[in-house]
């Protein structure tokens, strides 16, 4: 909780004796004859600290044996130094990795990170979602899903905070708050486009869930490479996240021998494609090509290695967190930039039959 006011704390006692470990920034400032704004200052490492004081106040840090807390640098009336990231999901390659890019920028910072999972049916009004910032108001919200996107607009829009999103359609960017996207169209397109130049006839697309009720960026990218190639478009099939979704939804596909190249929304969903092509008796790439989406680090070492489309969820992590603490400190670094997506090429694509 974040606020301003006089805090009471009681009866004073009696300075700690230099040696006897401190317990707050208070007990420092007593045994200084400084206030508890100016240890504050000097643990942030903030100017308007004359050089003596600074001196003194910092030989009673050590002379107290006081190690400085976050909670109580921020009680003192310092700068919120945690981060809370609300997200659907941990667990989905994109997912992991963006939040391994959030938290290793904001440890480097000094910040703390909390997480806290959607659920997809939860509620999430203003004041539910605000509930959930563990400390101050901070926040980065993945919104890959709609869970998320509901978040990221429900919370207040004085709050700093930075959404980490899926590429917004033409038009429709918000200039309501801070956000970071992969061009997950462009993306799509080229790998689609690659797919047509060894020949294939035309490209079948298994999606994942979008953020929207729209067709996602991904399956956008798809369709428009294939119109724009003059190539029939086929209806697109919905999976999941998972690999069993993948297998369950390309069974179909598999079966029908005049299909010879699919796009998957995601790794683990080519990772059932390849499954449910093995046990249909298609050749991965002899009649059958399929390219995924992430380059997940397994996708180098299946049988046939993945050709996928890379994408650095790290990077767009650690540019989320950037922007972000711009908007708390605006002495803070710009923030870092992110890799363009990268078609991998690997054993799983190769040309169309004969």
């Amino acid at each position: 909780m974040t606020g301003s006011g006089n805090i009471n704390t009681g009866a004073s006692p009696s300075p700690p004796d230099r040696g006897q470990a401190a317990t707050s920034i208070w007990e420092v400032a007593r045994v200084a004859g400084v206030s508890h704004q100016t240890v504050s200052r000097v643990i942030n490492g903030k100017p308007h600290v004359k050089a003596a004081t600074r001196a003194l106040v910092l030989q009673t840090i050590e002379d107290l044996g006081f190690t400085p807390n976050r909670a109580a640098q921020q009680l003192a009336g310092g700068p919120v130094r945690a981060v809370t990231v609300l997200t659907a999901g941990t667990a989905p390659y994109g997912y992991a990795s963006a939040l391994a890019g959030i938290e290793e920028a904001a440890r480097a910072a000094g910040f703390t990170v909390g997480i806290s999972v959607l659920e997809p049916e939860a509620a999430q009004s203003q004041a539910d979602v605000a509930e959930r910032l563990s400390t101050g108001r901070a926040a980065i919200v993945i919104a890959f899903e709609e869970a998320g996107v509901r978040a990221l607009e429900a919370l207040p829009r004085e709050y700093p905070v930075v959404g980490v999103v899926e590429r917004p359609a033409a038009g429709k960017v918000s200039d309501a708050r801070p956000q970071v996207w992969i061009d997950d169209l462009e993306a799509a397109s080229r790998a689609t486009r690659h797919l047509l130049s060894l020949g294939h006839a035309t490209v079948h697309y298994l999606s994942i869930p979008s953020s929207t009720t729209q067709q996602s960026q991904r399956a956008r990218g798809w369709h428009d490479a294939l119109a724009a190639a003059g190539r029939p478009v086929p209806a697109r099939l919905e999976a999941g996240w998972t690999p069993r979704s993948g297998y369950l939804a390309a069974r179909q596909l598999v079966a029908d021998r005049s299909i010879t190249a699919i796009l998957a929304g995601n790794d683990d969903v080519a990772l059932g494609v390849l499954r449910a092509a093995r046990e249909a008796g298609r050749d991965v790439p002899g009649d059958l090509s399929v390219i995924g989406f992430d380059d997940a680090p397994q996708s180098a070492f299946l049988a046939p290695a993945l050709t996928s489309v890379r994408l650095d969820f790290e990077g767009l992590g650690r540019a989320a967190f950037g922007i972000l603490h711009g908007l708390l400190d605006p002495t803070a670094p710009p923030p870092p930039s992110w890799d363009e997506p990268e078609l991998i090429l690997r054993e799983s694509s190769g040309p169309a039959p004969v």
